[in-house]
């Protein structure tokens, strides 16, 4: 099979996941990435959950029954491919759960999850730099490998939804509730990852906690102030705006 270049199949999710957000007649969400993804890979369902190691983590979304239960399971038991993901921010590909070094490495979990109807479980980690908030659940009910082209597009579904989840508010189902994209829609969401890296970063230094801790204070002021999350860090990195430990975040551009 031939390699598709990174453009066009960057292109091509675009646009699966653009179409599935049209069925629904609104705006891009991660509702659609998971929707998406299931349609082009060999998969059965998805899942999506935001995660943090500071705050609970919360299921967004799921395109159905099993895989709705399988996010629940893993955020509930603290075990499975989706933690695993998260804590060491690398894809976990667990093609047979009936494979004894996968029952012995999710004690609880592999035969939960067997029981609710998945027999392979892919998670993939959302990040942007050191930052992730999040991670994208694949299952199918039988045993299922992914070749090499669909993990690719596996991961780029993972990258989509990674700029979705930063890039606008969520509601519990998964949809953006922030107002519509503007008509540039996926073009630029790529350019927000750097800034939204210093952004986490330059608060580390102002409020002297860890990175996931400081992502925490800057989208969850993002989301009090009813603003994208890449504009607050535009404020931050050009220093309109400065979090203190003991204060509220004040805008230096108002001072006299």
């Amino acid at each position: 099979m031939a390699r598709v270049r990174p453009h066009r199949r960057s292109a091509r999710i675009q646009a699966l996941v653009a179409e599935q957000a049209a069925r629904r007649g609104t705006q891009v969400g991660v509702v659609d990435v998971c929707t998406a993804a299931v349609a082009a890979l060999p998969v059965g369902g998805a899942g999506l959950s935001a995660m943090s190691r500071t705050t609970p983590s919360h299921q967004l979304c799921s395109t159905d029954a099993i895989s709705e239960q399988l996010e629940e399971l893993q955020l509930t038991l603290g075990e499975g491919p989706c933690v695993d993901a998260f804590l060491h921010g690398s894809a976990i590909l667990a093609p047979d759960l009936l494979t004894g070094g996968l029952q012995d490495r999710w004690t609880v979990f592999a035969d939960a999850a067997l029981e609710a109807g998945a027999r392979a479980v892919f998670a993939f980690p959302l990040q942007i730099g050191a930052i992730s908030p999040g991670v994208l659940d694949l299952y199918a009910d039988v045993p299922t490998v992914l070749d090499a082209e669909e993990l690719a597009d596996a991961l780029a579904f993972a990258d989509l939804a990674t700029l979705l989840l930063l890039d606008t508010r969520i509601d519990e189902t998964g949809a953006a509730t922030g107002g519509p994209l503007p008509d540039r829609c996926f073009e630029d969401l790529g350019g927000y990852r750097p800034e939204i890296d210093q952004a986490t970063g330059i608060l580390t230094v102002q409020l002297g906690v860890g990175i996931d801790e400081a992502f925490v204070r800057l989208r969850a002021y993002a989301y009090t102030q009813g603003r994208r999350l890449a504009e607050v860090a535009a404020d931050v990195v050009a220093h309109r705006l400065r979090f203190s430990p003991d204060t509220e975040p004040r805008r230096t551009d108002e001072e006299t």
